[in-house]
């Protein structure tokens, strides 16, 4: 019978979890403390929390439907998970340094606690710790995992630049945008959607599908992303109202509207030129990129992605119930609350 997502994820959190944090005790205590700090199961000084503040574990539950939905047990994609999941980590405490972020899932990121050096430092910690795990029992399997792993790590990486690189560019293309956000996000999703298939030594084409899926679920979950840092509740997101105006972030919405040719877009690359925006100019920039389409493009892009992500599974011959869980997860992921 099929497992509702929550369900699902928890199951999934039951499996990776103590796996993760088993990972981080490898680690020096210098090291494993922010590192353990940083996925919510201890305070600052090291005392357990009564309850884990870690996220939903969307990319290891993408890891171990995969192996399902390729006819394996779903263990065997266990490897794979906690390292997929070590890498996202990893770009998150060094993403919040580069965003100059204070807070991470309502408490202050790492590099606030521990300091800028030791969170570069932890999240390095956290890469190299991945490919160990994975490349512990050098089989076929595990080494085209790894591989795997290491070509989606270095498009997130290149990704990252890019997007970086865009706060020194006046205007952004919305194609330009795009390819940064597939291999930002879309590339690590890839490899969640594909690593447990690869680590069940599953046939190309399935490996393929599922990675076609989780390259289109990453465009989706970046543009809901994007829309959610302009119009988001900071309940739901975590940072504060337009956050992403607020730092002049050239996100797919932004890029739309100062590329539609509109009077509303040129009034915003005016707003964006200020050296600083206040509450009021956040507010009016909202407004301007909603007049100029961009809200509206973006949340039609979503759509289409996420069809496409459900013409890969349903094309391929997957194992019925995996596959239509990875569906309502995707479904799940995507659809969150303004």
């Amino acid at each position: 019978m099929k497992r509702r997502t929550p369900e699902v994820l928890e199951w999934a959190r039951t499996l990776v979890e103590p796996a993760l944090e088993a990972a981080t005790r490898r680690l020096s205590p210098d090291l494993g403390l922010p590192a353990r700090y940083h996925f919510g199961w201890v305070d600052p000084c090291g005392s357990p929390l009564e309850e884990s503040l870690h996220g939903k574990g969307v990319r290891p539950t993408l890891a171990l439907l995969s192996a399902g939905a390729a006819g394996a047990p779903p263990e065997i994609a266990l490897p794979g998970a906690v390292a997929v999941e070590l890498v996202h980590n990893f770009s998150l405490i060094h993403d919040d340094i580069i965003d100059d972020d204070d807070e991470r899932r309502h408490r202050a990121t790492v590099w606030k606690v521990f300091g800028v050096g030791d969170a570069i430092i932890v999240g390095d910690a956290l890469m190299g710790l991945a490919f160990e795990l994975l490349l512990e029992e050098a089989t076929p399997a595990r080494t085209a995992a790894a591989t795997d792993l290491v070509q989606a790590t270095m498009a997130m990486i290149a990704g990252q630049y890019m997007d970086m690189s865009f706060n020194r560019q006046d205007t952004v293309g919305v194609t330009e945008c795009w390819e940064m956000v597939s291999r930002k996000t879309g590339a690590l999703l890839a490899h969640a959607s594909a690593v447990g298939a690869i680590l069940a030594d599953a046939p190309p084409e399935t490996v393929e599908a599922l990675r076609r899926f989780g390259r289109e679920l990453g465009l989706c979950f970046q543009a809901i992303d994007d829309l959610l840092g302009i119009w988001g509740e900071p309940a739901v997101t975590g940072k504060p109202a337009g956050n992403d105006l607020r730092e002049r972030k050239k996100s797919i919405p932004v890029a739309v509207a100062l590329s539609s040719g509109t009077r509303a877009g040129e009034m915003l690359a005016d707003l964006y030129a200020q050296e600083h925006l206040n509450e009021s100019d956040i507010a009016r920039a909202a407004a301007l990129v909603e007049e100029a389409g961009g809200r509206s493009a973006t949340a039609e892009a979503a759509r289409d992605c996420m069809q496409r992500a459900a013409q890969a599974l349903t094309a391929a011959d997957l194992e019925e119930q995996p596959a239509e869980e990875l569906l309502d997860l995707a479904s799940f992921v995507v659809n969150r609350e303004f």
